[in-house]
């Protein structure tokens, strides 16, 4: 467990159904967990950091261990309204469109291109920008990247539409980037995307 900036924890564990490790966020103050996994300490770590009141997603695969948290917390899961329907019969869920408002003043924003639920969440109070899976970074300190090829249905289309989506973005006040894969961009996180975008 790390804390990147004040009260915005970054954990990994291993993802069970993909065999590799994946990023996982609190935010303590708000009480807002990001694509969650059970942190390495379990959930009593949560007994001296604040127990979690609500979990976003970034896009319908990343309910992770969501449920296991809210069984243990009571905490509310918050997706896409356009990818819930995969996600029925695990547990309730409340859905969000695009411009809404989500707890702890998080804002979301279309990204689409990779999958039509794909979403950025921006965290204004801890100048950070959350992405799913459109940006990747495959090893601590590495470059930004795309994920492999294969899965993407028309590869250089989606990473045009990538780049357009993140251009948007750049618009937006952050500092931290925060990755659903890979180690999060905590200093210069905005110039990190702007040049991922450049390169193309």
């Amino acid at each position: 467990m790390k804390e990147i900036a004040p009260g915005l924890w970054h954990w990994t564990a291993q993802h069970e159904r993909i065999g590799i490790e994946v990023s996982s966020y609190y935010l303590d103050r708000e009480r807002v967990l990001i694509d969650p996994m059970i942190p390495p300490a379990g959930l009593k770590w949560f007994e001296q950091h604040g127990t979690p009141e609500h979990t976003l997603l970034t896009n319908r695969h990343h309910d992770r261990h969501a449920w296991r948290l809210r069984e243990a917390f009571s905490c509310t899961v918050h997706c896409i309204g356009n990818g819930v329907d995969e996600l029925q019969g695990r547990g309730p869920i409340e859905a969000f469109e695009f411009g809404d408002q989500l707890p702890g003043g998080v804002t979301v924003y279309e990204v689409n291109a990779i999958c039509a639920d794909e979403t950025a969440l921006h965290i204004p109070s801890h100048a950070a920008l959350a992405c799913a899976d459109g940006v990747v970074r495959d090893a601590p300190g590495g470059q930004l990247s795309f994920v492999p090829d294969f899965l993407m249905d028309d590869p250089e289309r989606t990473k045009q539409g990538l780049r357009d989506a993140y251009r948007r973005l750049l618009e937006l006040e952050f500092e931290l980037l925060l990755l659903a894969h890979g180690d999060p961009v905590v200093s210069a996180g905005k110039d990190a995307l702007r040049a991922f975008v450049a390169a193309g």
